[in-house]
């Protein structure tokens, strides 16, 4: 009777193992980024170093620039002048020529203003840069947009050339 309880506990074993693999928490794995699973991209899409935040988490700092390049704004301001249009023209082609590219469009601040101030003017920056780029022919759906504010700065100086670096929109290719 003891070897027939002994059996049903290891079929039971057998039975639950499998699942319990299948029921963990799927993440990147060591050494893969927010893109690495994006075939398709080219070379820097399967290296995708991930978003701001994700960086943050594994102690690195923020990204400057990558497969799209930043788009700069002036002082408390989220108009799009003629350097934004540009860069816009040239990170535009790339999305029309990966046209199942998803991103998420990262609003960031300089460190001047209350952190309350900067999270709505990130957020209104990465919404202009998305709305021009939907004004261009890019899908809406494969655009997000998030803001981190000042809370997570290129540079920590305070200067001007500082700042001017962290007022911006950092766009991260996360899939397609």
């Amino acid at each position: 009777m003891r070897s027939w309880r002994t059996w049903r506990v290891v079929v039971a074993l057998l039975l639950i193992l499998p699942l319990a693999g299948a029921c963990k928490k799927k993440g990147a794995r060591p050494g893969e980024g927010a893109g690495a699973g994006a075939a398709g991209l080219g070379e820097e899409g399967l290296t995708g170093t991930g978003s701001s935040l994700e960086r943050a988490k594994r102690g690195l700092g923020p990204e400057e620039n990558g497969i799209l390049t930043d788009v700069h704004f002036g002082y408390d301001s989220y108009e799009l002048d003629g350097a934004a249009r540009d860069v816009l023209g040239r990170n535009l082609e790339w999305l029309r020529q990966n046209a199942r590219a998803k991103v998420e469009l990262e609003g960031h601040c300089d460190s001047r203003g209350t952190i309350e101030y900067n999270l709505a003017l990130g957020a209104k920056r990465a919404k202009a840069v998305k709305d021009h780029l939907v004004t261009q022919g890019i899908a809406a759906d494969r655009l997000s947009t998030i803001s981190y504010g000042k809370e997570l700065p290129l540079c920590h100086e305070e200067n001007e050339t500082c700042w001017a670096r962290n007022r911006r929109v950092h766009a991260v290719i996360i899939g397609q």
